[in-house]
Protein backbone atom coordinates (compact mmCIF):
# COMPACT_ATOMS: atom_id res chain seq x y z
CA UNK A 1 0.00 0.00 0.00
CA UNK A 2 1.23 3.43 -0.98
CA UNK A 3 2.27 5.17 2.10
CA UNK A 4 0.26 8.75 2.74
CA UNK A 5 1.81 11.61 1.43
CA UNK A 6 4.44 9.60 -0.23
CA UNK A 7 4.63 12.05 -3.40
CA UNK A 8 4.28 14.80 -1.24
CA UNK A 9 7.44 13.65 0.92
CA UNK A 10 9.42 13.15 -2.26
CA UNK A 11 8.68 16.85 -3.52
CA UNK A 12 10.07 17.47 -0.03
CA UNK A 13 13.49 15.62 -0.53
CA UNK A 14 14.02 17.47 -3.78
CA UNK A 15 13.41 20.82 -2.31
CA UNK A 16 15.85 19.82 0.68
CA UNK A 17 18.47 18.18 -1.60
CA UNK A 18 18.42 21.28 -4.16
CA UNK A 19 17.40 18.59 -6.92
CA UNK A 20 16.81 20.90 -10.37
CA UNK A 21 16.06 20.62 -13.95
CA UNK A 22 15.70 17.03 -15.27
CA UNK A 23 17.10 15.24 -12.53
CA UNK A 24 14.02 16.30 -10.62
CA UNK A 25 12.00 14.66 -12.54
CA UNK A 26 14.19 11.63 -13.13
CA UNK A 27 14.13 11.67 -9.55
CA UNK A 28 10.14 11.65 -8.60
CA UNK A 29 9.57 8.92 -11.51
CA UNK A 30 12.39 7.13 -9.95
CA UNK A 31 11.18 6.37 -6.56
CA UNK A 32 7.65 6.96 -7.16
CA UNK A 33 5.85 3.83 -5.16
CA UNK A 34 4.08 2.71 -8.43
CA UNK A 35 7.44 2.42 -10.14
CA UNK A 36 9.21 0.41 -6.49
CA UNK A 37 8.91 -2.63 -8.43
CA UNK A 38 9.84 -1.73 -11.68
CA UNK A 39 13.27 -2.25 -13.99
CA UNK A 40 15.76 0.72 -14.95
CA UNK A 41 15.10 -0.49 -18.58
CA UNK A 42 11.15 0.68 -17.80
CA UNK A 43 11.77 3.61 -15.79
CA UNK A 44 14.35 5.88 -18.30
CA UNK A 45 11.62 5.49 -20.76
CA UNK A 46 9.05 6.97 -18.06
CA UNK A 47 11.77 9.25 -17.22
CA UNK A 48 11.93 10.30 -20.71
CA UNK A 49 15.39 10.41 -20.61
CA UNK A 50 17.31 11.23 -23.80
CA UNK A 51 18.85 6.95 -23.81
CA UNK A 52 19.13 4.67 -21.24
CA UNK A 53 22.67 5.52 -20.47
CA UNK A 54 21.64 8.85 -20.43
CA UNK A 55 19.41 7.77 -17.71
CA UNK A 56 22.05 5.49 -15.62
CA UNK A 57 24.29 9.12 -15.85
CA UNK A 58 21.56 10.93 -14.29
CA UNK A 59 20.96 8.09 -11.76
CA UNK A 60 24.65 8.32 -10.82
CA UNK A 61 24.37 11.86 -10.67
CA UNK A 62 21.30 11.57 -8.17
CA UNK A 63 22.95 9.27 -6.01
CA UNK A 64 25.50 11.64 -5.22
CA UNK A 65 23.33 13.85 -3.78
CA UNK A 66 22.70 11.40 -0.71
CA UNK A 67 25.75 9.39 -0.46
CA UNK A 68 26.85 8.31 2.96
CA UNK A 69 29.71 11.57 3.01
CA UNK A 70 27.01 14.40 2.82
CA UNK A 71 25.73 15.81 5.43
CA UNK A 72 22.34 15.01 4.89
CA UNK A 73 23.53 11.79 3.24
CA UNK A 74 22.56 8.50 3.74
CA UNK A 75 24.81 6.28 5.47
CA UNK A 76 24.77 2.82 4.06
CA UNK A 77 24.92 4.54 0.09
CA UNK A 78 28.71 4.26 -1.81
CA UNK A 79 27.64 6.20 -4.98
CA UNK A 80 30.93 4.54 -6.21
CA UNK A 81 29.90 0.63 -6.04
CA UNK A 82 29.13 -1.46 -8.58
CA UNK A 83 25.95 -3.25 -9.17
CA UNK A 84 21.79 -2.56 -9.02
CA UNK A 85 21.55 -2.07 -5.08
CA UNK A 86 22.05 1.68 -4.69
CA UNK A 87 18.25 2.00 -5.51
CA UNK A 88 17.74 -0.58 -2.58
CA UNK A 89 19.59 1.09 -0.19
CA UNK A 90 18.22 4.53 -0.77
CA UNK A 91 14.62 3.27 -1.29
CA UNK A 92 14.93 1.58 2.08
CA UNK A 93 16.92 4.51 3.87
CA UNK A 94 13.48 7.10 2.40
CA UNK A 95 10.96 4.79 3.41
CA UNK A 96 12.25 3.49 6.71
CA UNK A 97 14.21 7.02 8.11
CA UNK A 98 13.07 9.86 6.25
CA UNK A 99 9.67 9.34 5.49
CA UNK A 100 8.71 8.82 9.33
CA UNK A 101 10.82 11.75 10.41
CA UNK A 102 9.11 13.98 7.88
CA UNK A 103 5.83 12.67 8.86
CA UNK A 104 6.45 13.85 12.11
CA UNK A 105 7.74 17.07 11.09
CA UNK A 106 4.31 17.57 9.44
CA UNK A 107 2.47 16.13 12.90
CA UNK A 108 4.98 18.95 15.03
CA UNK A 109 3.69 21.65 12.44
CA UNK A 110 0.01 21.69 12.31
CA UNK A 111 -2.43 23.21 14.27
CA UNK A 112 -3.43 21.69 17.35
CA UNK A 113 -6.91 20.35 16.98
CA UNK A 114 -9.12 22.16 19.57
CA UNK A 115 -12.08 21.07 21.62
CA UNK A 116 -14.90 23.56 20.04
CA UNK A 117 -17.16 25.17 22.13
CA UNK A 118 -19.57 27.88 21.63
CA UNK A 119 -18.09 31.37 22.94
CA UNK A 120 -21.85 32.53 23.55
CA UNK A 121 -21.25 36.21 25.38
CA UNK A 122 -23.81 38.33 23.73
CA UNK A 123 -27.06 37.84 21.32
CA UNK A 124 -25.73 38.70 18.04
CA UNK A 125 -24.82 37.13 14.62
CA UNK A 126 -21.08 37.27 15.89
CA UNK A 127 -21.76 34.11 18.01
CA UNK A 128 -20.60 30.80 16.94
CA UNK A 129 -22.13 27.09 17.50
CA UNK A 130 -20.15 24.35 16.32
CA UNK A 131 -21.77 21.41 14.35
CA UNK A 132 -18.94 18.75 15.00
CA UNK A 133 -17.34 17.37 13.80
CA UNK A 134 -17.31 19.69 10.63
CA UNK A 135 -14.66 22.48 12.45
CA UNK A 136 -12.45 19.83 13.72
CA UNK A 137 -12.85 17.65 10.00
CA UNK A 138 -11.97 21.08 8.05
CA UNK A 139 -8.96 21.67 10.44
CA UNK A 140 -7.72 18.34 9.75
CA UNK A 141 -7.50 18.71 5.86
CA UNK A 142 -6.25 22.17 5.79
CA UNK A 143 -3.04 21.56 7.30
CA UNK A 144 -2.67 19.03 4.12
CA UNK A 145 -0.35 19.89 1.25
CA UNK A 146 -2.36 21.73 -1.01
CA UNK A 147 -5.62 21.14 0.34
CA UNK A 148 -9.30 22.50 -0.56
CA UNK A 149 -12.22 22.62 1.26
CA UNK A 150 -15.62 23.28 -0.99
CA UNK A 151 -17.89 24.71 1.38
CA UNK A 152 -21.80 24.99 -0.46
CA UNK A 153 -24.74 25.89 1.19
CA UNK A 154 -27.90 28.34 1.21
CA UNK A 155 -27.44 31.88 2.10
CA UNK A 156 -27.32 32.56 5.81
CA UNK A 157 -26.46 28.64 7.13
CA UNK A 158 -22.44 29.82 8.29
CA UNK A 159 -20.02 29.45 5.65
CA UNK A 160 -18.27 33.02 6.84
CA UNK A 161 -18.55 32.08 9.75
CA UNK A 162 -16.50 29.27 9.28
CA UNK A 163 -14.42 30.38 7.45
CA UNK A 164 -13.21 32.67 9.63
CA UNK A 165 -12.93 30.11 12.25
CA UNK A 166 -10.48 28.16 10.16
CA UNK A 167 -8.72 31.29 9.28
CA UNK A 168 -8.59 32.25 13.06
CA UNK A 169 -7.78 28.85 14.06
CA UNK A 170 -4.76 27.88 12.04
CA UNK A 171 -3.33 31.41 12.32
CA UNK A 172 -2.09 30.62 15.95
CA UNK A 173 -0.04 27.77 14.10
CA UNK A 174 2.00 30.09 12.65
CA UNK A 175 -0.16 30.18 9.24
CA UNK A 176 -0.68 32.76 6.78
CA UNK A 177 -4.59 33.52 6.20
CA UNK A 178 -6.36 35.84 3.50
CA UNK A 179 -10.18 36.10 3.30
CA UNK A 180 -11.46 37.45 0.22
CA UNK A 181 -15.08 38.12 -0.09
CA UNK A 182 -15.26 38.25 -3.93
CA UNK A 183 -19.47 40.46 -3.44
CA UNK A 184 -16.42 43.45 -2.60
CA UNK A 185 -15.35 43.59 -5.79
CA UNK A 186 -17.22 46.39 -8.14
CA UNK A 187 -18.74 45.58 -11.19
CA UNK A 188 -15.92 47.30 -13.06
CA UNK A 189 -13.36 44.68 -11.69
CA UNK A 190 -15.11 41.99 -13.77
CA UNK A 191 -15.04 43.59 -17.33
CA UNK A 192 -12.52 41.30 -18.06
CA UNK A 193 -10.37 38.50 -17.26
CA UNK A 194 -7.04 40.12 -16.65
CA UNK A 195 -8.69 43.29 -15.20
CA UNK A 196 -10.46 40.84 -12.62
CA UNK A 197 -6.83 38.63 -11.89
CA UNK A 198 -4.66 41.74 -11.30
CA UNK A 199 -7.71 42.68 -8.49
CA UNK A 200 -7.46 39.30 -7.15
CA UNK A 201 -3.91 39.52 -6.50
CA UNK A 202 -3.52 42.77 -5.33
CA UNK A 203 -5.83 42.49 -2.56
CA UNK A 204 -4.18 38.86 -1.70
CA UNK A 205 -0.79 41.18 -1.60
CA UNK A 206 -2.01 43.72 0.83
CA UNK A 207 -3.99 41.35 3.28
CA UNK A 208 -0.52 39.69 3.15
CA UNK A 209 0.78 42.86 4.15
CA UNK A 210 3.48 43.02 0.65
CA UNK A 211 3.44 45.19 -1.75
CA UNK A 212 1.90 44.98 -5.03
CA UNK A 213 4.02 44.40 -7.80
CA UNK A 214 1.96 43.63 -10.59
CA UNK A 215 4.16 44.87 -13.48
CA UNK A 216 7.20 43.18 -12.48
CA UNK A 217 5.76 40.00 -13.02
CA UNK A 218 2.67 40.31 -15.48
CA UNK A 219 2.24 40.67 -19.53
CA UNK A 220 -0.83 39.92 -20.43
CA UNK A 221 0.10 40.53 -24.12
CA UNK A 222 3.48 37.91 -24.12
CA UNK A 223 1.97 35.54 -21.30
CA UNK A 224 -1.74 36.17 -20.93
CA UNK A 225 -3.35 36.64 -17.94
CA UNK A 226 -3.91 33.19 -16.48
CA UNK A 227 0.29 32.70 -16.72
CA UNK A 228 0.92 35.86 -15.70
CA UNK A 229 -1.25 35.18 -12.21
CA UNK A 230 0.50 32.21 -11.50
CA UNK A 231 3.75 33.89 -11.69
CA UNK A 232 2.83 36.66 -9.42
CA UNK A 233 1.16 34.63 -7.24
CA UNK A 234 4.54 31.96 -6.96
CA UNK A 235 7.29 34.36 -7.67
CA UNK A 236 6.46 37.15 -5.35
CA UNK A 237 3.86 35.67 -2.73
CA UNK A 238 4.24 32.24 -1.75
CA UNK A 239 8.16 32.07 -2.37
CA UNK A 240 8.23 35.16 -0.27
CA UNK A 241 6.25 34.34 2.75
CA UNK A 242 8.02 30.75 2.47
CA UNK A 243 5.01 29.06 5.01
CA UNK A 244 1.10 27.62 4.62
CA UNK A 245 -0.67 30.39 3.25
CA UNK A 246 -4.89 29.79 3.69
CA UNK A 247 -6.70 31.59 1.50
CA UNK A 248 -10.44 31.84 1.99
CA UNK A 249 -12.58 32.84 -1.20
CA UNK A 250 -15.90 33.29 0.36
CA UNK A 251 -19.28 34.07 -2.00
CA UNK A 252 -17.74 32.69 -4.91
CA UNK A 253 -20.81 32.27 -6.55
CA UNK A 254 -20.43 36.04 -7.72
CA UNK A 255 -17.99 35.15 -10.37
CA UNK A 256 -20.71 32.89 -12.27
CA UNK A 257 -22.51 36.08 -13.60
CA UNK A 258 -19.85 36.84 -15.20
CA UNK A 259 -19.10 33.32 -17.98
CA UNK A 260 -16.32 34.43 -19.52
CA UNK A 261 -14.21 35.02 -16.84
CA UNK A 262 -15.55 31.93 -14.83
CA UNK A 263 -14.75 29.63 -17.47
CA UNK A 264 -11.08 30.49 -16.75
CA UNK A 265 -10.96 31.39 -13.08
CA UNK A 266 -12.20 28.29 -11.66
CA UNK A 267 -9.98 26.05 -13.68
CA UNK A 268 -7.73 28.39 -12.64
CA UNK A 269 -8.29 27.00 -9.13
CA UNK A 270 -8.24 23.31 -9.60
CA UNK A 271 -4.80 23.98 -11.55
CA UNK A 272 -3.14 25.93 -8.55
CA UNK A 273 -4.36 23.05 -6.23
CA UNK A 274 -3.11 20.24 -8.57
CA UNK A 275 0.14 22.27 -9.04
CA UNK A 276 0.91 20.93 -5.08
CA UNK A 277 1.38 17.37 -6.35
CA UNK A 278 4.38 19.06 -9.16
CA UNK A 279 6.02 21.89 -7.13
CA UNK A 280 6.72 22.43 -3.16
CA UNK A 281 6.24 25.94 -3.26
CA UNK A 282 2.72 25.00 -4.32
CA UNK A 283 2.33 22.74 -1.27
CA UNK A 284 1.54 26.17 0.91
CA UNK A 285 -1.31 27.22 -0.33
CA UNK A 286 -4.34 25.90 1.41
CA UNK A 287 -8.33 26.76 -0.37
CA UNK A 288 -11.45 27.27 0.91
CA UNK A 289 -14.08 27.91 -1.50
CA UNK A 290 -17.33 29.25 -0.34
CA UNK A 291 -20.82 29.25 -2.85
CA UNK A 292 -24.61 29.61 -1.85
CA UNK A 293 -25.53 28.90 -5.87
CA UNK A 294 -25.04 26.01 -8.01
CA UNK A 295 -22.06 26.67 -10.95
CA UNK A 296 -24.27 26.64 -14.18
CA UNK A 297 -20.65 27.40 -15.99
CA UNK A 298 -20.06 24.58 -18.14
CA UNK A 299 -17.18 23.60 -17.00
CA UNK A 300 -14.99 20.20 -18.22
CA UNK A 301 -15.16 17.70 -15.03
CA UNK A 302 -10.97 17.32 -15.14
CA UNK A 303 -10.80 21.38 -14.91
CA UNK A 304 -13.70 22.21 -12.26
CA UNK A 305 -12.36 22.48 -8.75
CA UNK A 306 -16.15 21.85 -7.13
CA UNK A 307 -15.14 17.89 -7.71
CA UNK A 308 -11.49 17.96 -5.97
CA UNK A 309 -10.76 18.67 -2.54
CA UNK A 310 -12.87 17.89 0.63
CA UNK A 311 -16.72 18.91 0.47
CA UNK A 312 -18.13 20.23 3.24
CA UNK A 313 -22.23 20.32 4.02
CA UNK A 314 -23.76 22.60 6.57
CA UNK A 315 -26.77 20.93 8.65
CA UNK A 316 -29.46 22.46 10.46
CA UNK A 317 -28.86 23.31 13.90
CA UNK A 318 -29.69 20.53 16.00
CA UNK A 319 -32.21 20.87 19.92
CA UNK A 320 -28.62 21.06 21.44
CA UNK A 321 -27.17 23.67 19.42
CA UNK A 322 -30.33 25.80 19.53
CA UNK A 323 -30.56 25.60 23.41
CA UNK A 324 -27.07 26.66 23.40
CA UNK A 325 -27.59 30.04 21.49
CA UNK A 326 -30.91 30.26 23.51
CA UNK A 327 -28.68 30.87 26.31
CA UNK A 328 -27.05 34.12 25.68
CA UNK A 329 -30.45 35.54 25.35
CA UNK A 330 -32.56 37.18 27.78
CA UNK A 331 -35.45 35.27 27.56
CA UNK A 332 -37.02 35.51 31.01
CA UNK A 333 -40.21 35.39 30.14
CA UNK A 334 -40.85 32.28 29.17
CA UNK A 335 -40.55 29.33 31.34
CA UNK A 336 -38.17 26.43 30.44
CA UNK A 337 -40.51 24.14 29.78
CA UNK A 338 -42.38 26.15 27.66
CA UNK A 339 -39.04 27.27 26.00
CA UNK A 340 -37.86 23.72 25.01
CA UNK A 341 -41.38 22.76 24.09
CA UNK A 342 -41.24 26.46 22.07
CA UNK A 343 -37.74 25.72 20.10
CA UNK A 344 -38.81 22.33 19.16
CA UNK A 345 -41.47 23.51 17.35
CA UNK A 346 -39.32 25.80 16.00
CA UNK A 347 -36.48 23.27 14.83
CA UNK A 348 -39.24 21.59 13.44
CA UNK A 349 -40.65 25.05 11.56
CA UNK A 350 -37.79 26.44 9.97
CA UNK A 351 -35.31 23.68 9.38
CA UNK A 352 -32.73 24.08 12.05
CA UNK A 353 -31.80 27.30 9.99
CA UNK A 354 -29.15 29.25 11.44
CA UNK A 355 -30.59 32.79 10.45
CA UNK A 356 -34.30 31.72 10.81
CA UNK A 357 -33.48 30.40 14.22
CA UNK A 358 -31.51 33.41 15.42
CA UNK A 359 -34.41 35.90 13.81
CA UNK A 360 -37.13 33.86 16.32
CA UNK A 361 -34.73 34.17 19.51
CA UNK A 362 -34.33 37.87 18.41
CA UNK A 363 -37.85 38.78 18.60
CA UNK A 364 -38.75 36.76 21.51
CA UNK A 365 -36.09 38.38 23.28
CA UNK A 366 -36.99 42.09 21.73
CA UNK A 367 -40.65 42.29 21.53
CA UNK A 368 -43.57 41.38 23.95
CA UNK A 369 -44.43 38.64 21.37
CA UNK A 370 -45.71 35.23 22.85
CA UNK A 371 -43.80 31.97 21.45
CA UNK A 372 -47.15 30.50 20.34
CA UNK A 373 -48.60 34.05 17.89
CA UNK A 374 -44.43 33.82 16.66
CA UNK A 375 -44.67 30.27 15.34
CA UNK A 376 -48.54 31.10 14.36
CA UNK A 377 -47.81 33.97 12.37
CA UNK A 378 -44.10 32.85 11.21
CA UNK A 379 -45.57 31.50 7.80
CA UNK A 380 -47.65 34.91 6.99
CA UNK A 381 -47.15 37.84 5.32
CA UNK A 382 -47.45 39.35 9.03
CA UNK A 383 -45.12 36.86 10.57
CA UNK A 384 -41.39 37.56 11.72
CA UNK A 385 -40.00 35.79 8.78
CA UNK A 386 -42.09 38.12 6.45
CA UNK A 387 -38.93 40.11 4.68
CA UNK A 388 -37.30 36.82 4.41
CA UNK A 389 -39.65 34.62 2.48
CA UNK A 390 -40.73 38.04 0.03
CA UNK A 391 -37.25 38.32 -1.06
CA UNK A 392 -37.15 34.47 -2.07
CA UNK A 393 -40.86 35.09 -3.83
CA UNK A 394 -39.07 37.98 -5.74
CA UNK A 395 -36.29 35.76 -6.81
CA UNK A 396 -38.88 33.14 -8.17
CA UNK A 397 -40.58 35.87 -10.13
CA UNK A 398 -37.81 36.08 -12.59
CA UNK A 399 -38.71 32.21 -13.83
CA UNK A 400 -41.85 31.03 -14.57
CA UNK A 401 -40.02 27.54 -14.65
CA UNK A 402 -38.90 27.81 -10.75
CA UNK A 403 -42.56 29.19 -10.23
CA UNK A 404 -44.32 25.76 -11.76
CA UNK A 405 -41.98 23.69 -9.65
CA UNK A 406 -42.09 24.96 -6.47
CA UNK A 407 -45.67 25.11 -6.61
CA UNK A 408 -45.06 21.39 -7.35
CA UNK A 409 -42.91 20.96 -4.87
CA UNK A 410 -44.87 22.13 -1.93
CA UNK A 411 -48.30 20.87 -2.92
CA UNK A 412 -47.82 17.37 -3.36
CA UNK A 413 -47.43 15.30 -0.14
CA UNK A 414 -44.70 13.04 -1.26
CA UNK A 415 -41.14 13.80 -2.82
CA UNK A 416 -41.05 14.99 -6.87
CA UNK A 417 -39.03 14.51 -9.52
CA UNK A 418 -37.84 17.39 -11.09
CA UNK A 419 -35.38 18.75 -14.36
CA UNK A 420 -31.83 19.06 -13.03
CA UNK A 421 -30.88 22.50 -13.35
CA UNK A 422 -34.61 23.27 -12.12
CA UNK A 423 -33.92 21.32 -8.88
CA UNK A 424 -30.43 22.59 -8.28
CA UNK A 425 -31.38 25.82 -8.81
CA UNK A 426 -34.04 25.93 -6.07
CA UNK A 427 -31.66 23.51 -3.66
CA UNK A 428 -29.05 26.09 -4.07
CA UNK A 429 -31.65 28.50 -3.00
CA UNK A 430 -32.20 26.33 0.29
CA UNK A 431 -36.34 25.97 -0.82
CA UNK A 432 -36.24 22.63 -1.66
CA UNK A 433 -33.37 19.33 -0.06
CA UNK A 434 -32.80 17.00 -2.55
CA UNK A 435 -32.96 13.03 -1.84
CA UNK A 436 -31.32 11.60 -4.66
CA UNK A 437 -33.54 13.01 -7.96
CA UNK A 438 -36.64 13.74 -5.36
CA UNK A 439 -37.07 16.92 -4.47
CA UNK A 440 -39.06 17.92 -1.06
CA UNK A 441 -39.69 21.62 0.75
CA UNK A 442 -36.54 22.02 2.66
CA UNK A 443 -38.58 23.08 5.68
CA UNK A 444 -42.78 23.57 6.59
CA UNK A 445 -42.43 26.90 6.12
CA UNK A 446 -41.06 27.45 3.24
CA UNK A 447 -43.95 24.90 2.25
CA UNK A 448 -46.72 26.55 3.72
CA UNK A 449 -45.91 30.29 2.72
CA UNK A 450 -45.52 29.04 -1.02
CA UNK A 451 -48.62 27.31 -0.72
CA UNK A 452 -50.47 30.41 0.09
CA UNK A 453 -48.56 32.68 -2.15
CA UNK A 454 -47.68 31.19 -5.45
Amino acid sequence: MKPPGWDEFLQEIIHDYDLHGKLKEVFFVRFAYENWRKSDLEIWELAEAASHETYKKQMTQIYSYFAKDKPKGCPELDPSSKGPGKFQILREWFKDIKYPDWQNAIADSSPALPQFKASVTQADQSIYIPRPPIETDCLQEIVKSGSLIRIKAPEKTGKTALIKLILNQVKTSNYQTVYLNLQTAESAMFSSLDKFLRWFCANISRELGIKPQLDDYWDEELFGSLVSCKTYFQSHLLEQINQPLVLGLDNLDRVFDYGDIAQDFLPMLRYWHEEANNLPVWQNLRLIIANSTEVYIKLDANQSPFNVGRQIKLPGFTLEQVNILANSYQISEVNPPALQSFLTNLIELVGGHPYLVRLALNALQDTKISPEKLLTDAPTQGGIYASHLRHYWNNLQSSPELIEAMKLVVNTTSPVKLEPAIAYRLESMGLITLMGDEARPSCPLYQIYFQDNL
